[in-house]
């Protein structure tokens, strides 16, 4: 199947990713040609800024947004999406610099995105596909996937995963200035949203693999808050306020 990769745009959002980042760009230039980057930089304080602007006179379509200071995951994607929209794409991923995603499964996600709204790179089909993760942090996100699933009714095994894939279609219908949610709870709001107007949602086998360069960017009790944000996301579907 030909994929549309001059339609396609990869987001993927740093904070002291000089580790990667270079890797993550001549990697991703290397398996697709054609494809979009936009890099969200944060105000990384390690140099990060300085690599994409490097790479940037080789590939005319990386392209970079910096802000000042660590804003947070959600408004990283958020701000991308509209940038998306605003330059016609038809198809935007959502992707870690870390190598946690693979970048040769972006083709699958591609490829699946031909035929839905969302893809979701899942860590929970096919057996449970993390590589390097301790036994009580991969029990832990487990049972919150079951959680979220069992309270909003939503399904999709891997609820919080970052690696995705939306049409135009799905981007527009979310309203991004309702957004409510930050840090990773943030990917079952926007899953969720798309999957109650009614859009085809997909999941589609992934590895995930634990960074192996750089600091890992999870801070101790998210998932713990998470679980009163999944409560409130579902008050709010049940109350019909969550997609105004």
């Amino acid at each position: 199947m030909q994929l549309p990769w001059h339609k396609t745009l990869i987001i993927i959002p740093t904070f002291n990713e000089i580790d990667n980042i270079e890797r993550m760009i001549t990697t991703l230039y290397g398996l697709y040609p054609e494809v979009s980057l936009l890099i969200i930089e944060d105000g990384s304080p390690d140099g990060t800024a300085d690599v994409v602007r490097k790479f940037q006179d080789k590939y005319t379509k990386l392209f970079m947004i910096e802000r000042t200071g660590k804003l947070g995951l959600g408004t990283a994607y958020i701000t991308g999406f509209k940038w998306a929209l605003e330059r016609d794409y038809d198809f935007v991923f959502e992707m870690d610099c870390d190598f946690s995603h693979d970048p040769k499964q972006v083709q699958d996600l591609l490829t699946a995105g031909q035929q839905n709204d969302l893809v979701i790179g899942s860590r929970y089909i096919d057996g449970i596909r993390i590589i390097n993760w301790p036994f009580k942090r991969l029990l832990l996100s487990y049972l919150a996937s079951i959680y979220t699933r069992f309270v909003t009714g939503i399904p999709v095994f891997d609820t919080t995963g970052g690696f995705k894939c939306f049409s135009k279609k799905a981007l527009e219908t979310l309203n991004l200035d309702s957004i409510i949610s930050k840090g990773y709870i943030f990917q079952l709001e926007l899953n969720y949203k798309v999957w109650l107007s009614g859009l085809k949602v997909k999941e589609v086998p992934i590895t995930f693999y634990e960074r192996r360069d750089g600091q890992s960017k999870m801070a101790g009790g998210i998932i713990f808050e998470a679980l009163f944000a999944v409560i409130r996301l579902k008050v709010k579907a049940l109350t019909g306020s969550l997609l105004s």
